[in-house]
């Protein structure tokens, strides 16, 4: 595409994105359109500096080989407790060696979530746990959370949650901000609650990146830097997409201050607790995938047998061009959200695919999203590399329907008088986080 074309293509999605949040406000005259302007202003320049500016991505390069190799030491651990089980997509080919005569063969497994994704979620959670009780997760999050305060005038806890949620899970991050949760008025725990909702934690990062890259190493640095990189930028659009939904009307606090309370009595208890917390997550994330897609098999069943009995199945084939050879629940997710595919600059030919993942997206999680762009890009030549990197840019986020009751339950414990405003802004804060995640997209999408 044209840079022009698709430099207007992307400043148009960000001002439909910015209008689509004004019209969902809950005090449209009180907006600040300074702090959304500066906000668009420091994502789109720190955009610019990752993606663009020779050399300046290095550090996000680094960070993104230290995770691709932090993936490898998972395998010692996987290996050990599950012997060949955890080879990853390897496993395949040893099973075919092993079978004889034809017509036993498998094929289109791709990668077992159960022996290799998941463990790399709980060693994650373990590491995260142990850099918090270090305290250097804290030091990188108050750095971030600086520039943050600087370039949008936040207050203090706003700034520290933001940019907790890069680091850490949307439930974790609000731990850095827990002794003034309870003092926070509705703007500031709409921008804690939507900062959770568009990035993703430390834990699953490891997650995504192999089902992403697969097993090849070149390919899995490549998405961890997209990845990094897309929480990064996550971070002020969530800000923005919150102070638009519900705008700051009183006197901030803009002091600094990190949450000292550490996790664990000790280093290897922090390691332990971790560990159990990525056991409980991979556990969830495995429960889910099995209850998400068997809705979407279920609603596929009842749609195809509407499909069935209307002959609407060759009209979807005709219409798709063979993409889509029934009416499904993808297709109609690919139809709805095909406009707001378009807006983040997604080609023509690829905005029922990408609208489809987005559907799935808020609909289930972003776990299955990623899931189902990791088969696409298996089959080869369905998507375009430029649609696949905006959709991994768009996706990262855990903004869905799921999502509400963790933040409602996750934060309500740290502040329980403040239950039913997390209630109340739960559904918003989804609104806010799928809007934050699909800036970071469009503006993707300018730079690459």
């Amino acid at each position: 595409m044209d840079t022009l074309l698709v430099t207007l293509r992307g400043l148009l999605g960000i001002i439909c994105l910015t209008g689509i949040l004004w019209l969902f406000s809950r005090n449209r005259r009180a907006v600040d359109w300074k702090l959304v302007a500066s906000g668009l202003l420091f994502q789109l320049i720190l955009a610019a500096v990752i993606l663009k500016v020779p050399n300046a991505d290095k550090p996000i390069e680094w960070i993104s080989s230290f995770f691709v190799a932090l993936l490898g030491f998972t395998d010692a651990g996987t290996r050990f407790v599950f012997g060949f089980l955890g080879a990853g997509p390897d496993l395949w080919e040893r099973v075919n060696e092993a079978l004889s005569g034809e017509g036993n063969q498998f094929t289109g497994f791709g990668l077992i979530f159960a022996f290799k994704v998941l463990p790399t979620v709980i060693f994650f959670s373990a590491l995260t746990s142990f850099l918090y009780y270090l305290g250097w997760l804290q030091v990188l999050v108050k750095g971030f959370a600086w520039l943050l305060q600087k370039s949008m005038r936040l207050s203090g806890t706003e700034s520290l949650a933001a940019a907790a949620n890069v680091f850490v899970g949307q439930t974790e991050a609000p731990l850095m901000v827990k002794p003034y949760i309870a003092n926070m008025n509705n703007s500031e725990l709409m921008c804690l609650m939507t900062g959770g909702m568009a990035t993703i934690a430390g834990g699953v990062f490891g997650a995504y990146v192999w089902i992403l890259g697969g097993s090849d190493p070149e390919a899995q640095a490549i998405f961890a830097k997209h990845l990094l990189t897309a929480s990064f930028l996550s971070a002020p659009a969530a800000i923005v997409a919150a102070k638009i939904l519900i705008p700051q009307t009183d006197e901030v606090d803009y002091t600094l201050k990190v949450n000292k309370e550490k996790l664990g009595e000790n280093a290897f208890d922090a390691v332990c607790q971790g560990t159990t917390q990525g056991m409980q997550l991979a556990l969830n994330i495995g429960a889910m995938l099995i209850t998400f897609l068997a809705f979407i098999a279920l609603f596929n069943y009842l749609i195809g047998a509407f499909g069935s009995v209307t002959g609407l199945h060759g009209v979807v084939a005709e219409a798709t061009g063979g993409a889509y050879l029934e009416l499904n629940l993808e297709f109609l997710f690919g139809i709805i959200f095909a406009p707001i595919a378009w807006i983040i600059g997604i080609g023509s030919g690829d905005l029922l695919s990408i609208g489809q993942l987005l559907g799935i997206k808020l609909v289930a999680n972003e776990f299955v999203a990623y899931e189902q762009l990791g088969n696409m890009m298996q089959q080869g030549g369905v998507l375009s590399e430029r649609s696949v990197i905006i959709a991994t840019y768009a996706l990262c986020g855990f903004a869905n329907f799921s999502s509400m009751g963790i933040q409602i339950g996750g934060i309500s414990v740290l502040a329980p008088s403040q239950r039913g405003n997390l209630s109340r802004l739960a559904l918003l804060s989804v609104v806010g986080g799928t809007a934050a995640c699909l800036y970071t997209g469009a503006i993707s999408g300018i730079f690459i």
